[in-house]
């Protein structure tokens, strides 16, 4: 028995493509020639409309978990720029503070003098250090260090 006649109306009446309409194999069906006729079989249940594939959402959902956890956030993931992520300035913020709170310490410790901290101090708000190390070792070069001798009680 041949039923595209009707399930070319039921797709029309349905408003879907033809792939996606469903016919039964019952004799009602192909007994069906009006539109009317064609409802009524959709009522009833012997014609039907397929429901549209979707994207499944699984392989997204586990990634986005991975993520969470700190995974696929390598070099190769990044884009953007270099400074895209963190940025020039709060890179820069966090530097200039470990440098001021070493500073500070050396200060309080005894081990720098007022007159270095301060000249330090300007020097590492210019940006002139990369890191605390290498403001350590630019004090180590221009003997900035204060030196314990043997016979301080500090030592």
């Amino acid at each position: 028995m041949n039923t595209s006649y009707q399930k070319r109306l039921a797709s029309k009446i349905l408003r879907v493509s033809p792939k996606r309409v469903k016919v039964s194999d019952d004799k009602d069906v192909g007994e069906a020639l009006t539109r009317n006729d064609v409802k009524h079989l959709i009522v009833k249940g012997l014609i039907k409309k397929v429901q549209k594939k979707g994207t499944s959402r699984v392989a997204a959902r586990r990634r986005l978990e991975q993520k969470k956890k700190g995974r696929s956030s390598g070099r190769g993931k990044r884009s953007g720029k270099k400074h895209a992520l963190t940025a020039r300035k709060d890179l820069w913020m966090r530097n200039v503070r470990a440098q001021r709170a070493l500073l500070k310490d050396m200060r309080d410790k005894g081990q720098i003098d007022t007159d270095v901290y301060s000249s330090m101090y300007r020097k590492s708000k210019g940006g002139e250090f990369r890191s605390r190390k290498h403001m350590l070792s630019y004090m180590k070069d221009k003997d900035m260090l204060k030196t314990k001798k043997r016979g301080d009680a500090n030592a």
